[in-house]
């Protein structure tokens, strides 16, 4: 295993983190979690060199960390930093943080969590947090040896992120969604390397884009990896352009097999700054613009669409029809599709137009919805990919 530099934290952390988000489950039920074999990953990982664990409140429906508290019997608690995280969306007065962290150390079978974030900011939760004293709580709690290191993680625009990052002088390290996919993407490229530069451990979720780097690229992106003068999975080479990069501390992996964390940690051994060649990179260039090319739809995601009167999720359905045609991954969002309320799903678009009149790419959203509607709906082939 190697490790790395976590900024201000001064402690070096595992290349590689285990993310106890997507472990095996029984009965496609998330809620039961495999426990033996997860306990199995979990331990191999360690085994191995991974000292970086990471879980949150509401992760499988509130179970991963009672797993992880099990998990970590037996003397592999001393042998990695947990982190986990408080969630912000059940905050409504101060007691709710006293609450929540009493419970997840009882979760977790732990007096002291080495690094505990404030679950998915973005400027409302971020207002909240001011205005209940949670980083001043937070302090109390590091002061009461209850708490170790606090940072946050991260779901919104790279201006929002900036403000979260210069609005607080006691964070100490974030988590970001970030792979050579979204460069540009939330925090992307730009906000990494922001907050490193301000001293914090940067934690990368979402490497692999919830698999989809993972999986077998279609035509056009082969062609390009087939160009690279080094021979890697799909998964390998994701990972090695992320711990390339000197502002990267951890990479997350929500592994669901144990094939994935065998992968992983023998990926992670082979990791290292500055260890691709100027070519490998430019491959890594080129496959995102092949992967981009087959995008269907030219929507940035600026959400000026919504609100969407009858309550659709506008971006969300044209993001699925880039996704989908550009991963090859339709039965994916024809599932994501039926789990979707009725009346909130492109189906329900009554034809108003409120949102091509506000969206700044002069789509025809009307049409697109449509289309989304077709191709992820009732009336697309169940089952067909």
């Amino acid at each position: 295993m190697r490790y790395r530099s976590f900024g201000k934290v001064g402690w070096q952390p595992s290349a590689l983190g285990f993310g106890c988000m997507r472990l095996p489950i029984k009965n496609e039920d998330t809620k039961q979690i495999d426990e033996p074999e997860a306990t199995r990953m979990v331990r191999y990982a360690i085994d191995h060199g991974v000292n970086y664990v990471d879980t949150a409140y509401g992760y499988h429906g509130g179970q991963s960390e009672v797993f992880l508290g099990r998990a970590l019997a037996g003397g592999y608690r001393e042998r990695v930093r947990v982190a986990t995280k408080l969630p912000m969306w059940l905050l409504k007065e101060p007691g709710d943080m006293d609450r929540c962290f009493a419970e997840q150390r009882e979760r977790l079978q732990i007096d002291h969590i080495d690094l505990y974030l404030l679950h998915g900011l973005d400027g409302p939760r971020w207002e909240l947090a001011r205005k209940l004293g949670v980083p001043e709580w937070a302090e109390r709690q590091k002061k009461a040896g209850h708490l170790g290191h606090l940072g946050f993680s991260f779901h919104a625009r790279l201006e929002t992120f900036k403000d979260i990052v210069t609005g607080y002088d006691g964070w100490e390290f974030c988590q970001i969604q970030y792979n050579y996919m979204d460069t540009e993407y939330q925090a992307g490229t730009e906000g990494l390397q922001f907050a490193a530069q301000r001293g914090l451990g940067v934690v990368v979720m979402e490497p692999l884009r919830g698999g989809l780097l993972a999986a077998p690229p279609p035509a056009a992106v082969a062609e390009v990896f087939e160009r690279s003068p080094a021979r890697r999975t799909p998964a390998d080479r994701a990972l090695q352009w992320l711990w390339n990069q000197p502002e990267v501390s951890v990479v997350l992996s929500g592994m669901s097999a144990m094939q994935h964390v065998t992968e992983n940690v023998d990926s992670a051994g082979r990791s290292g700054v500055g260890s691709l060649s100027a070519a490998e990179i430019a491959v890594v260039d080129a496959a995102r613009a092949a992967y981009n090319s087959l995008a269907r739809v030219d929507c940035t995601g600026c959400e000026y669409c919504l609100p969407c009167p009858q309550g659709i999720n506008i971006p969300r359905h044209l993001g699925a029809l880039n996704e989908a045609a550009m991963y090859g991954v339709l039965a994916r969002y024809r599932r994501m599709y039926s789990r979707i309320p009725e009346d909130q799903r492109p189906g329900a678009c009554q034809a108003c137009a409120e949102c091509e009149a506000k969206c700044p790419q002069g789509l025809p959203i009307r049409d697109l919805l449509a289309e989304a509607h077709r191709t992820f709906g009732d009336e697309a082939k169940p089952g067909a990919e």
